[in-house]
């Protein structure tokens, strides 16, 4: 028994010494480390598993979580060069496509929401912009054609008759929520916009980016001072005024990002550059402290749900994303990273091989809060301080390789064409052809009683 206890007590001083010992500076250091993260993000999934969902971690983790993670596991994937996971990658991106690949899949299809729809696009952007090879399945689009379907579907859902624009948070009527307007449905539309513009080089894009920006700044979700604050949202009952103040990391970190898209593809204006310049300001000043990454709104408290447990993740990735396409904010977003890693990667101490990772970084060792959402944090903190030793994502004039399709996802009949300037019948419109319809079924009737007498 005391042999045992020995090997046991040197075995848990082996797995603290790994963390505490992370060379942030080696690539293969760090690469070894989140792939030993990503082993126990893969304990929660069940989509290899007989009776598992392809795609979805097992309960209580939502649809749309998977997206957040799998975005982190992408950039893994092309910051590592790290291949045991492309085959969950992908199967998963296919099997929640949706019938008509704008990543509603049956199983999400009564509850699903914007933000929800949103994340998993910023995914498959990511897999775009990384060229993350399309799909080789017969008459299935590319990666690109998916986020452009996506991208469509929410902007026909732009709701100007309350608030004067914006996304409701919720596709569905019967759907709690639906009469609520928040950031990180909105968030994701402007970025995902901002991505498509600059990709593709269409202005139509960037103008739909600029036009969901302006709107958040003016119903006061987001508030542009010396320190950018964003918020989380309001009720379209109060014309949007009644601003739920709540600050968490990830509406942040995804209009952050969102502007510095729109720096890089207008190629460094000084507009945006004032944008990103506050907006970072604020998220180093309220979502860090001694320059340790927290989630402030919940944390000390206790009380941050699942989802809020995983902010940091998503978080992570648009601040390293913007310290590459606006470089005037690299020293300021590098020095945040790689503290925060360093923080990070000591509260990754416990588990079968040593590397379940805590929430609170800033205790230095593992706090004993565990569960999808830490490990997906740890990854893409730890995983960011290599972005700078890769290639910025691609374009379709720098190498960007999946098929598009601008019109993808639109209906024709009875929606606007974003892209091609097409209209939406006007009222008298639909008269005429009403009429027009009437007079040519009644000739038609008349010709049929003629031959028929």
């Amino acid at each position: 028994m005391t042999g045992l206890l020995v090997a046991l007590s040197l075995l848990m001083q082996g797995m603290l010494s790994r963390a505490l010992e992370l060379d942030l500076s080696s690539r293969e250091d760090v690469c070894h480390f989140t792939n030993e993260i990503q082993k126990g993000i893969m304990d929660y999934y069940w989509g290899s598993q007989y009776g598992g969902i392809v795609g979805m971690f097992q309960p209580p983790y939502y649809w749309w979580e998977a997206g957040e993670v799998f975005g982190g596991m992408m950039e893994n994937w092309y910051l590592c060069d790290n291949q045991e996971y492309e085959k969950v990658l992908r199967e998963s991106m296919i099997a929640q496509t949706g019938d008509k690949y704008d990543y509603i899949p049956s199983n999400q299809s009564t509850t699903e929401g914007n933000d929800d729809q949103g994340v998993w696009a910023l995914f498959i952007m990511g897999a775009v912009e990384r060229n993350f090879k399309d799909p080789e399945v017969k008459d299935m689009p590319g990666w690109l054609t998916m986020v452009q379907t996506v991208f469509n579907k929410m902007e026909a859902r732009w709701d100007s008759e309350h608030c004067g624009g914006g996304l409701r948070w919720q596709i569905f009527q019967w759907n709690n929520g639906y009469t609520y307007k928040n950031t990180i449905a909105n968030g994701c539309l402007f970025q995902l916009a901002a991505r498509l513009g600059r990709y593709t080089g269409n202005q139509t894009y960037l103008d739909v980016a600029t036009k969901v920006f302006n709107w958040l700044l003016d119903v006061k979700y987001v508030v542009l001072e010396d320190q950018g604050r964003v918020y989380d949202g309001a009720h379209i009952h109060e014309n949007c005024t009644d601003i739920k103040g709540i600050e968490w990391t990830y509406n942040h970190g995804i209009i952050l990002a969102g502007a510095a898209y729109m720096y890089n593809a207008t190629g460094g204006s000084a507009e945006w550059e004032g944008h990103v310049t506050k907006i970072l300001a604020g998220a180093a000043d309220f979502y860090f402290r001694d320059k340790i990454m927290y989630e402030r709104a919940c944390q000390d408290y206790g009380t941050c749900d699942n989802d809020q447990r995983s902010f940091k993740s998503i978080f992570s990735r648009m601040l390293a994303i913007t310290s590459v396409l606006a470089p005037f904010t690299r020293s300021t977003i590098d020095e945040l990273i790689y503290t925060s890693a360093a923080a990070a990667a000591k509260s990754c101490q416990q588990g079968r091989n040593g590397y379940t990772c805590g929430m609170n970084w800033q205790k230095g060792e593992y706090d004993n809060v565990y569960g999808l959402g830490e490990q997906a944090s740890a990854l893409e903190v730890i995983q960011n301080v290599l972005i700078h030793t890769k290639a910025p994502p691609l374009t379709a004039n720098t190498g960007g390789t999946s098929e598009g399709n601008p019109e993808a996802g639109l209906d024709h009949d009875s929606q606007p064409t974003i892209l091609s300037g097409k209209k939406n019948m006007s009222g008298k419109d639909r008269v005429g052809a009403a009429l027009i319809t009437a007079l040519s079924l009644a000739l038609m009737l008349g010709c049929a009683l003629w031959m028929i007498f």
